[in-house]
């Protein structure tokens, strides 16, 4: 398989501003806010543009997810960053976003035989009476694959769109070696 077309589903990214925040504060500013903290320890802020939601943290950690590309989880989190700078002047312009995680989906195009797939293909685990597709585990790139007899496949762990592209492609040149596909 020469190219795969992948799909992404989720990016997670996190950030730190390097100072606590009141948190309280912080949702009586901002509109969309959920904040419990006897059920959660931050708070959730969700975006509309783009969708995402942010958890705040009182330690100045924020964690995006729901956003469809890396720069929509970048632009989400400074968004979220600038509308609690308008409740804290001394929050910090400059902070780093880290990638933390990238969930794609592809399609093989075939269908597989997982019980024949998890005798066959190394690093594997497959327990369809717990859940149905096989999880597949590569080094390199390092990502997590769960493949489904309907040949689609979910690719979790990647740190760049390239990684789960490229851990697709590995499992389906394996796949296609050991004649499983």
């Amino acid at each position: 398989m020469t190219d795969v077309d992948i799909k992404i589903e989720n990016i997670v990214s996190s950030a730190s501003i390097g100072k606590d925040i009141e948190l309280t504060e912080v949702s009586k500013a901002l509109e969309g806010v959920e904040f419990n903290r006897e059920q959660f320890p931050g708070l959730v802020f969700k975006l509309k543009d783009p969708k995402t939601a942010a958890l705040i943290f009182n330690s100045g950690k924020l964690v995006c997810t729901g956003a469809k590309s890396i720069e929509d989880s970048k632009l989400a989190v400074k968004k979220t960053v600038d509308l609690m700078r308008t409740i804290d002047k001394d929050i910090p312009k400059e902070f780093d976003i880290i990638i933390q995680n990238i969930v794609a989906s592809a399609n093989l195009e075939a269908t597989l035989n997982l019980e024949a797939v998890a005798l066959e293909l190394e690093n594997t685990e497959y327990e369809p009476e717990q859940f149905p597709g096989l999880v597949y585990r590569l080094d390199d790139p390092k990502v997590v694959l769960l493949l489904f007899g309907s040949g689609k496949v979910v690719c979790t762990g990647a740190k760049t769109k390239d990684d789960a592209k490229l851990g697709v492609e590995r499992a389906y040149d394996r796949l296609s070696e050991l004649d499983l596909i």
